[in-house]
């Protein structure tokens, strides 16, 4: 059932040694024959006598707790798209009007010099509306084919590759098993990229990165229960993401990278969301994997 558990081991010591009672949820560690991490809901009692014997019941309730995870995330994205939304009005409406005046001063400037100033200024508008196309991301519905996710991560790979991570190792466990797939190929390049490149930026460009995919069966995303999903995941050896972030690594401009924008997380979530999918995370200083779920069929979605 479980290898040593320095945490359960301590309860059944406390409870022993008190005679008080104990109810609550711990995690028992990854073992040979349980290969993840499981969330039990523990109740140790006394039973009481001469001899020192204890009660322990487990549920197991890993998957109640992986849905309201599951659950909380979606609502995080929905509230962090509509916040990209309203930023994104907010921001182009008078951006369009700053480099409209910006151009019609170029007009009536005569001398150069002062031109470069206006220059400047359509310059940087550009650059912020391009910024707020980012956060917007590919606007309209996907253009699904049916592609190889395997074809796709080895795509990804050689761009990441190609940016010359001399110290960085990637190995895959793939699935040879997952059929073809109805995505669309950039959407789901992006999204790919988007998480490679911040397990890249956290390993500093030394370390491992795994990329593994897996069917599942059975899996409920949000309200909807399919019968085989593909998950897709893309772990790293880093120090894991801080405890302060972990609840909103999601939504935009979060981040830890002192160059990075703060938006691949958010914009991954949103091409796998238009797919029916999601992703969620499990991170400790050590590992951190990120779980793409995408539904095998695709049909309504």
């Amino acid at each position: 059932m479980l290898d040593d558990e320095p945490e359960l081991r301590d309860i059944l010591a406390r409870v022993n040694a008190t005679g008080d009672h104990y109810a609550n949820e711990i995690r028992l560690a990854p073992t040979e024959v349980h290969a993840e991490e499981r969330i039990v809901d523990c109740r140790v009692s006394p039973l009481g006598g001469d001899a020192d014997l204890l009660l322990v019941e487990m549920t197991d309730v890993t998957r109640r707790s992986r849905i309201s995870r599951e659950n909380a995330l979606l609502i995080q994205h929905g509230a962090g798209r509509q916040m990209i939304r309203q930023l994104a009005h907010e921001i182009k409406n008078p951006l369009g009007g700053i480099r409209g005046a910006a151009q019609l001063l170029e007009r009536q400037l005569d001398r150069e010099e002062f031109r470069e100033y206006t220059s400047v200024v359509i310059s940087e508008t550009d650059r912020l509306a391009g910024l707020v196309d980012t956060l917007l991301g590919p606007g309209g519905p996907p253009n699904k084919q049916p592609v190889n996710i395997h074809e796709l991560l080895e795509y990804v790979v050689r761009i990441i590759e190609a940016e010359e991570r001399r110290s960085l190792t990637i190995e895959r466990d793939y699935d040879p098993g997952l059929p073809l797939i109805d995505l669309d190929r950039d959407q789901m390049v992006q999204a790919f990229l988007n998480l490679v490149q911040n397990a890249a930026h956290a390993l500093d460009g030394q370390g491992t990165i795994t990329l593994r995919s897996r069917a599942v069966t059975n899996f409920t995303i949000g309200d909807v229960r399919h019968r085989v999903i593909a998950s897709i995941e893309i772990e790293d050896d880093g120090p894991g993401i801080p405890d302060d972030l972990r609840d909103s690594v999601f939504y935009p401009l979060v981040t830890t990278n002192p160059e990075g924008t703060g938006l691949g997380l958010p914009a991954a979530q949103e091409l796998i969301s238009r797919h029916g999918g999601l992703i969620e995370f499990d991170s400790r200083p050590g590992r951190t994997v990120f779980y793409l779920r995408i539904p095998l069929a695709q049909d309504g979605v």
